[in-house]
């Protein structure tokens, strides 16, 4: 008897996001360095079954591991996020935002802001010359408005997978 899904669908891998996976990725949020033995014991696999998770996981993109910073305590000074106001193609232009060093978040958006950038500055003259002469430069920049920081009171990657 011929099998009734099409080709694609019986290719199809099983799924990455499984209650095991998941629970990995929250194991390695609490803890990025956890190691394979201790995840294996928490999520009921041997250590080998864990760090093939792990690295699919890594493969596919789904997660990173990766050091977060604490901008303010490694010699960074001016943290903002800037709202970008673009005429023509909006990924072109966040493509090229991207590629500044300084920048670590873009998102296209639907409101007020066609493109929101969250840069981290030196001080504020460094911040100036981003946003003066590398975001406005661009030919395609209509307008931006600059949110400072102040006080950063929350910042966690701990969402989970659903």
């Amino acid at each position: 008897m011929q099998s009734r899904r099409s080709p694609a669908q019986r290719q199809t891998p099983e799924p990455l996001l499984d209650d095991i996976n998941k629970a990995i990725i929250e194991q390695l949020q609490q803890d990025g360095r956890r190691s394979y033995a201790a995840m294996a014991t928490a999520v009921g696999l041997s250590e080998a079954a864990v760090r093939q998770r792990v690295q699919r996981l890594l493969d596919a993109g789904i997660m990173q591991i990766v050091a977060v910073t604490d901008p303010l305590r490694v010699g960074f000074r001016r943290e903002a996020m800037v709202g970008v106001r673009v005429s023509g193609d909006t990924r072109q232009v966040a493509e090229t935002l991207a590629q500044l060093p300084e920048v670590d978040y873009v998102v296209l958006t639907a409101g007020t802001f066609d493109i929101l950038i969250e840069l981290v500055a030196e001080d504020d003259e460094h911040l100036l010359s981003l946003i003066n002469d590398h975001i406005r430069a661009l030919p395609q920049v209509r307008e931006t408005e600059t949110f400072v920081y102040l006080r950063l009171v929350k910042q966690t990657y701990t969402w989970g997978a659903r």
